[in-house]
């Protein structure tokens, strides 16, 4: 019985980790031509998804790749006024640590048969068993399982629903080996994360393991046309610089001081989700996890929600030899509650940010009562 995987994300990765664990084989069709392809992105703050990295016998592993310190919190106006520093201590457990989406991907990779992933095999199309290529090559299955993101083609097997556009635009700056470059911005966002909400724009920049700041600029209430239209140009990293510090004008001149120390990386991305509590009908040869499965706002669900989805599909597929019917049941039962009731807690966490007064409902938030 042959169950195939499209795309080497942590949802694909999770899930042939744990069948891998259980004695089952599974293969991994990836669209990038190696696993460095491309960069991996920046941190995730990892909590709910421990339970799948214990499933899959990396936790021990896990804890000492994560970044304890990566859980302090810095919050601020756009006037400059600090709302909230939370510094953790040294010996605080790590309930919600933060990692390199790429250290992690490596974990991941590393714990499977070399031969487990097959690189450069981008999916074209499946049906009658055979899943089929866009080199023209085909392979077969009896369990499909789609893990390809948020661009998701396996989707459309199980449902016609589509991303939609979130009404927030983001453009991703940095500052790489800040400690050395810019020691006084370093000391000023600190160890972990550093929030400024305001103004229907916020500033979140955010301490990586390998020394970079990754800073993202949100532009909220948005259209999908609106980075065509902001005057950011792409193709001029200097140009780009200087156009977002306009877009942050009145904004304290130690935030604009961040863009102007980035190097010359500047990412436009435009955000989309699918519906909260999307549902199919079960087929007993086709299922869904990850971002595929659920896109919801980038609010620190998605990829929790994506390695547990994996994992449990596994145990599934485990718990019921040969039944893929009666598995994919199992899992997309559980899968449906949880991630929908992930979904509706992310779309008010992004109602509040994109709230005219986000930041001190932020803080309301943190700090309750």
């Amino acid at each position: 019985m042959t169950i195939t995987i499209v795309g080497a994300g942590l949802g694909g990765l999770a899930l042939a980790r744990v069948l891998h664990v259980k004695g089952i084989d599974a293969v991994v069709y990836e669209r990038e031509p190696s696993r460095e392809a491309r960069g991996q992105g920046g941190m995730l703050d990892i909590h709910s998804g421990q339970q799948a990295l214990r499933e899959a016998g990396l936790i021990d592993e896990f804890f000492a790749i994560a970044r304890g310190e990566g859980q302090d919190m810095r919050l601020l106006e756009p006037d400059g006024t600090l709302l909230l520093q939370e510094d953790t201590p040294d010996d605080a457990p790590l309930a919600r640590p933060e990692v390199d989406r790429a250290d992690l991907r490596d974990l991941l990779l590393n714990s499977l048969p070399e031969d487990v992933v097959r690189w450069g095999h981008a999916f074209e199309s499946a049906g009658d068993g055979l899943v089929h290529f866009a080199d023209g090559s085909s392979a077969s299955y009896d369990l499909l399982v789609g893990a390809d993101g948020a661009q998701s083609r396996v989707r459309a097997l199980l449902t016609d629903a589509r991303p939609e556009h979130l009404g927030q635009n983001v453009v991703e700056v940095g500052i790489p080996d800040i400690d050395r470059t810019h020691p006084d911005l370093a000391a000023m966002v600190g160890r972990g994360n550093y929030w400024v909400l305001g103004e229907g724009k916020s500033l979140s920049a955010q301490r990586n393991g390998d020394g970079r700041v990754r800073i993202g600029l949100s532009f909220y209430n948005t259209g999908e046309d609106w980075l065509a239209g902001s005057g950011i140009p792409f193709d001029d990293p200097a140009g780009a610089r200087a156009r977002l510090i306009e877009l942050l004008a009145g904004w304290d001149p130690r935030f604009t001081a961040l863009i102007a120390a980035c190097d010359d990386t500047v990412m436009p991305r435009s955000l989309t989700t699918l519906p909260i509590g999307l549902t199919w009908p079960s087929k007993p040869d086709v299922t869904l996890v990850g971002d595929a499965a659920h896109l919801m706002p980038p609010v620190g669900e998605g990829a929790n929600m994506a390695l547990i989805d994996g994992a449990l599909l596994g145990l599934a597929l485990a718990a019921h030899p040969g039944d893929f019917p009666a598995a994919v049941g199992e899992y997309e039962s559980e899968m449906f509650e949880r991630t929908g009731a992930a979904a509706r807690m992310s779309a008010k966490m992004q109602e509040l940010l994109m709230s005219p007064d986000a930041a001190r409902r932020l803080l309301a938030f943190f700090q309750p009562g």
